[in-house]
């Protein structure tokens, strides 16, 4: 069966079948057995197995827990921006952050993607917005919907300036894998949503804007944004409250930070005490932002059920976009942790280098990159 297969350059299961019995044979099972060898055929991988899937992870706990707004939030960077100084042309980004609980955003203008210009973005945003306790973030260059220049831009930012940086404020910088942009949703999203606010205003103004306009826009878009509703269950029932909104999280209104949630009850409406009245508030809000958003969100809508772990020692190519699928490098896993349910997500690859140098002799040593599983095409298993 491998040699007719091989004969006629690995055509599916019908065609191989079809050449071995043109040959005077017949296999009892055939059409299992036959299936059974291309399914292990390492050529046949090569040029038609999709990527390895696994099981969508449970909701992280910083996305589920009643917490202060900011205090775990993910951060990215869009642009450029074009802005006009005098007869000059400047290109400014914005820095978004926003919160893994209430959705709310925070937008920051850059000058530039140096790495003061991001440890500044940094402190403007902790000193409005309060400490943060965890911070996520893409690694560098993966950013979806990022122009080349931005990209080329980003690789000059230090990275371990940045976590110095944010060590000193007790906030810990956590990276999703290289090339795992769906790990980085939740800001994606919003820089889509943001986009769209800021090319409608700036579709309608005439010329090209100063810094401080751009700084504007950025706010306007925020406070737009904020506002949105993050459930849409009884919006067309005027009996209904009025739509939970990031803001009622973050401001306790609709329009318009936010003290620690406590438990108060409804007797503190009428308490003499104002302070009680916005504590019990603040509890309603999180209520209803636990049923009416969370219990929205905490549905996989795909990646259902488990597959096989990739193991050490695996052999497989990984997907690139860039590149047709003969050109994907080959690559060797080394280390694949598991995660609490038991699940291997992201695994280290040894790769080769795609420049050797010309001069013989010369050893290079491997490389090693990190990768999600979605990114992989296994070719051989360890065993």
């Amino acid at each position: 069966m491998s040699h007719f297969h091989s004969k006629i350059c690995h055509q599916g299961r019908s065609q191989t079948l079809m050449e071995i019995r043109a040959n005077g044979f017949w296999v009892i099972g055939g059409s299992k057995e036959v299936a059974k060898l291309i399914s292990r055929c390492v050529q046949c991988r090569k040029l038609r197995r999709s990527p390895e899937e696994q099981r969508m992870s449970e909701l992280p706990k910083e996305r589920i827990e009643v917490s202060d707004p900011f205090i775990y939030s993910g951060m990215d960077c869009f642009g450029p921006f074009t802005t006009k100084q005098g007869r000059k042309e400047q290109k400014r980004y914005g820095l978004l952050f926003t919160c893994l609980s209430s959705r709310a955003v925070h937008i920051e203008m850059l000058e530039n993607l140096s790495t003061d210009s991001f440890i500044n973005g940094l402190r403007c945003f902790i000193s409005l917005r309060g400490a943060v306790c965890k911070l996520y973030c893409d690694q560098g260059t993966n950013f979806i919907g990022a122009k080349n220049e931005l990209k080329e831009a980003l690789k000059e930012c230090d990275r371990n300036a940045l976590q110095a940086f944010l060590a000193d404020k007790q906030c810990e910088f956590v990276f999703n894998a290289p090339s795992a942009s769906h790990a980085g949703g939740v800001w994606e999203r919003q820089i889509r949503t943001i986009r769209s606010v800021l090319n409608a205003t700036i579709a309608q103004s005439q010329g090209r804007l100063d810094d401080t306009s751009l700084r504007t826009l950025f706010y306007e878009a925020m406070s737009i944004i904020n506002s949105r509703p993050l459930s849409i269950d009884g919006i067309n029932d005027p009996k209904s409250p009025e739509p939970l909104t990031p803001n009622h999280l973050i401001l306790m209104k609709s329009k318009g930070a936010l003290p620690p949630p406590g438990k108060f009850v409804k007797e503190d409406l009428y308490a003499r005490k104002r302070w009680r009245r916005v504590q019990y508030l603040t509890e309603q809000f999180w209520s209803r932002w636990k049923v009416e958003y969370l219990l929205n969100i905490s549905t996989r809508q795909k990646w259902h059920l488990p597959r096989r772990n990739l193991e050490v020692n695996d052999i497989v190519i990984i997907k690139e976009d860039m590149l047709p699928r003969s050109q994907w490098q080959l690559g060797r896993v080394v280390e694949a942790p598991q995660e609490d349910d038991g699940l291997v997500r992201r695994v280290k690859l040894q790769v080769g280098d795609r420049n050797p140098a010309k001069k013989q002799g010369t050893t290079h040593k491997p490389h090693i990159i990190e990768r999600p599983v979605q990114k992989l095409v296994v070719l051989l298993e360890s065993h």
